[in-house]
């Protein structure tokens, strides 16, 4: 009777453990996980897991004065790596432009001394993680 007992608490503790499990979601296919992989990169040159949140058809755009640059993804993590454990003498703040299930827009503003830039990020879930499709950076 004892060995059934134990044997009856083992099993509950084995379906409450696997249901507990069944209902955690892995952080890294959140929006937030690929903003906050974003913002590490720009602003403390933290560049593990860029890879994996950026799409890769990702495009980079920046206006600087009246001339517009693009980037590639291999070309921005290029650029990202070069400046890995960098940090950035600015004060960072994320806001929500626009958010739904399938596509939200976050502007990233970095206030330096003299300027600010402010990147938006489109983000997009393609049905198993969230992935960064494009940045507009502008400097003010």
């Amino acid at each position: 009777m004892k060995a059934l007992k134990s044997i009856m608490l083992g099993l509950a503790l084995l379906v409450v453990c696997g249901i507990a499990k069944a209902n955690t979601i892995d952080e890294k296919v959140t929006p937030n996980y690929a903003i906050n992989t974003f913002v590490d990169a720009m602003t403390r040159g933290r560049v593990a897991g860029l890879d994996g949140v950026l799409d890769n058809s990702a495009e980079f755009n920046m206006m600087r004065g009246k001339q517009m640059l693009s980037f590639s993804k291999k070309e921005m993590l290029e650029f990202f790596k070069s400046n890995k454990n960098i940090e950035q003498a600015c004060t960072t703040s994320t806001s929500i432009v626009e958010s739904n299930n399938k596509v939200a827009i976050v502007k990233v503003s970095m206030k330096y001394d003299d300027f600010v830039r402010d990147n938006y990020v489109t983000i997009a879930n393609n049905g198993s993680s969230w992935k960064i499709t494009n940045v507009y950076s502008v400097f003010k």
